[in-house]
């Protein structure tokens, strides 16, 4: 399993950041592996809702169903995530409020590549820091997109 934990400071306020990242039509905005969203639950996103993307990293595109397993406005979300050949990942925000009308975002995504011992390590060999680059990236955009709205 790889795990990558990442975090910004986003001068906006907390309810603000919330909303846009339990946007699925937002993703396209900032985070940058993002390329479809389909397969929505209807209504506000709660524990239980899911949706279907596709993602695009290192020359590859792929699905991912994510179920949204742990939800506490404005502060926590938690999806599981299904991928191509029993791949798994698990993404969470952890939001609080910063000094001000600041928000101190957390994202954590641990992801366990498929064929066991053998896949971990081929994922670490062309993996790599990709994953913590493209989130740093994605946050960067997040907050960019919020501070300037």
């Amino acid at each position: 399993m790889s795990v990558v934990h990442v975090k910004t400071r986003i001068n906006a306020p907390i309810e603000r950041v919330w909303e846009t990242v339990l946007d699925p039509n937002q993703l396209e905005q900032w985070v940058t592996i993002h390329r479809a969203i389909k397969n929505v639950s209807d209504g506000p996103l709660n524990r239980g809702s899911t949706m279907d993307q596709v993602m695009h990293f290192r020359g590859i595109s792929f699905q991912v169903h994510w179920t949204l397993v742990d939800v506490n406005e404005p502060t926590r979300a938690e999806w599981d995530g299904r991928g191509p050949a029993h791949s798994r990942a698990r993404i969470r925000y952890e939001l609080s409020r910063d000094s001000g009308d600041a928000t101190e975002f957390e994202y954590f995504n641990e992801f366990t590549p498929p064929g066991g011992r053998l896949g971990v390590v081929a994922s670490r060999v062309i993996v790599g820091a990709a994953s913590e680059r493209e989130a740093n990236r994605s946050l960067q955009k997040l907050k960019e997109l919020l501070e300037r709205n």
